[in-house]
């Protein structure tokens, strides 16, 4: 909250005088008998009160509020009363609207700074978290902060300075009946604490279970066609309704235990009334002690006091709520990146020479063995080389080493001779274009999506890449052209369609290095042609990495790298690996004998 100190400030200042007026009024009804009727002290005798500062306060406020008939003093009284609460209400506006504000920035700077920190978290981290949990800790638990902000803030900041208020007051009146009601706060207090400890650990466990009804809903959602055609909807039915079940269960619990505190606070405030009414009632009436006006504003000023109590028992509620889900949050936002700029690191310029894997090696987390094992292989600037083995070989590991999507754990890989850990993240990436075999949209405009590959293009630019990836056609022809937008995921393209825009944004980025993850191999045979003739011209002058499925696609590729288990089993060209007989003739005997049964 410290970049909103001045609205806090203000926010304050309003509060402190909210609190003083709603005082003023209270001090004011209690006073109205003793004020109209009673006569009024000449100023000698303000003077002459004995020190008793409640003896002060009443002489002050009938000398101020005094006029020259009982009717004039009833008219000053409604008007000071009139004014009193006007102000007080306009305090509390402002108080209320300025912790808004606060509020309302403070959670969208939270939700901005999750997401900036989401977006540099590196790819092993998504392989260990869920998606929907982590969307349900920026939605719902910085949602449940809100809550508590909205409520649980701007109480916090006025209910203590309330009962401070009313409590100095009380004790002005009598500090022997206040301090017999303070007796009994410790328990009031003691409830409020074991209520609020029970609630952050339930809020805690529902925030874990709401996070599984995403993670339920987004899955489900996201494979629907799966889903429909395995005839699943039964039984993702029944897992989301056990999900949501105990979920349900568990906001019912907390529910019932954040409903109990009000009751339970509100008897106790109760009892304590009851009591100082028997004791202070009896003063009055046997003499003893307090004057009738004293003991009416007693009691105003005690049940006056109650209602800001009982707020902070439900404030402790919210806040206890609230603190289990701003524990996932910062949790999140404390989550330090593997995968960072180092310090002293340079950008790089360009890319001339080779990319160079130096006895590499990687392991999942978890994982039993290594993903790639002494990795030694080099890649001169401008030739193709594709990558094949079986699956889990460890060829999308390898590529994705390159732009430093997981960090190698031993050995080095070095870009021109450069080590990329000593590279600027921005700069190396910035180097690579990549192609995937899933083509990756956003439900955006086509212009849009082909602008990934350079923000800040202009239209003739984007053009002339949709042209250059053989799309311009297709464009064309949709009633709004570039300015159509394709749905969640492309959806409303074809295969063929969203590779090609996969493509065409590649060729905007215009990178030095591309990376291809067999964009043609889930394709039909027409779908695959104009595909590939927009391929041909992604791949000319560049250096190009090919993760290829199918081996029919790398016959022409300079070299061949077979990968088996992590390791390099065999490399060459398509003719020289067929004359080894070795694990690549294996492979594509395979491959073309599963062609030639279909």
């Amino acid at each position: 909250m410290r970049p909103e100190w001045p609205i806090f400030v203000l926010s304050m200042v309003a509060t402190l005088l909210y609190v003083l007026l709603n005082s003023a009024s209270i001090w004011l009804l209690g006073s109205v008998v003793h004020t109209v009727f009673a006569p009024v002290p000449e100023p000698s005798a303000l003077a002459e009160a004995a020190g008793s500062i409640n003896a002060q306060l009443k002489s002050w406020t009938a000398y101020w509020l005094w006029a020259d008939t009982p009717i004039d003093t009833l008219r000053r009284v409604a008007w000071a009363l009139f004014w009193i609460f006007l102000l007080k209400n306009f305090a509390l506006y402002a108080k209320n609207t300025s912790v808004a504000w606060m509020q309302t920035r403070l959670l969208t700077r939270l939700r901005k700074l999750l997401f900036d920190r989401l977006l540099v978290l590196p790819i092993g981290f998504y392989d260990q978290r869920r998606t929907g949990e982590l969307a349900s800790i920026v939605i719902n638990d910085v949602s449940k902060i809100r809550a508590s902000l909205t409520n649980s803030l701007q109480r916090l900041m006025t209910e203590p300075i309330n009962v401070v208020a009313f409590l100095g007051l009380l004790f002005v009146i009598n500090w022997r009946l206040t301090i017999a009601a303070g007796l009994m706060f410790p328990i009031s207090a003691a409830l409020i604490h074991w209520m609020g400890t029970s609630i952050k650990r339930k809020s805690r466990r529902t925030s874990k279970q709401i996070a599984g009804v995403m993670g339920v809903l987004q899955e489900t959602l996201t494979s629907i066609r799966i889903v429909q055609a395995f005839t699943m909807e039964k039984a993702q039915s029944e897992r989301f309704d056990r999900t949501s079940r105990r979920f349900s269960a568990l906001l019912y619990r907390q529910a019932r235990l954040a409903n109990l505190s009000s009751p339970a606070t509100e008897m106790i405030g109760v009892s304590i009334g009851i009591v100082l009414l028997w004791i202070g009632g009896r003063e009055v009436l046997t003499g003893s002690g307090m004057e009738s006006e004293d003991f009416i504003r007693y009691l105003f000023l005690l049940f006056s006091v109650m209602q800001p109590v009982r707020n902070l028992a439900r404030v402790n509620n919210q806040i206890q709520d609230g603190l289990a889900g701003a524990g996932r949050v910062f949790g999140l936002l404390d989550t330090v990146p593997s995968i960072v700029d180092r310090e002293g690191a340079s950008p790089m310029r360009g890319f001339s020479e080779s990319i160079h894997f130096e006895a590499v090696e990687f392991t999942y987390e978890g994982a039993e063995g290594p993903a790639l094992d002494a990795i030694e292989l080099e890649i001169a600037s401008g030739a193709t080389v594709a990558l094949v083995g079986s699956s889990g070989a460890g060829k999308s590991t390898l590529v994705d080493l390159i732009p430093r999507f997981y960090e190698a754990q031993g050995g080095s890989l070095r870009i021109d001779g450069v080590d990329v850990r000593q590279l600027t993240l921005a700069s190396l990436r910035g180097l690579i274009g990549v192609v995937p075999q899933e083509t990756v949209l956003f439900d955006a405009t086509l212009a849009e999506n082909i602008r990934c590959g350079r923000p800040g293009a202009s239209r003739e630019e984007v053009r002339a890449a949709a042209e250059a990836a053989h799309a311009l056609e297709f464009i064309e022809e949709l009633p709004e052209g570039f300015d159509t937008r394709i749905g969640e995921r492309g959806l409303r393209l074809s295969g063929g369609q969203r590779q090609r825009i996969a493509i065409a944004r590649a060729v905007l980025k215009d990178p030095p290095i591309l990376i291809l993850d067999e964009a043609t191999s889930s394709l039909d045979s027409e779908s695959e042609r104009e595909v590939q003739r927009a391929i041909d011209e992604l791949v000319r002058d560049r250096t190009v990495i090919v993760i290829a499925h199918r081996l029919s696609t790398v016959l022409h590729a300079d070299r061949i790298v077979v990968l088996d288990r992590g390791r390099i089993v065999e490399t060459g060209t398509h003719e020289e690996l067929m004359l080894r007989a070795g694990s690549y003739k294996r492979l594509h005997q395979m491959q073309f004998a599963a062609g030639a049964g279909k």
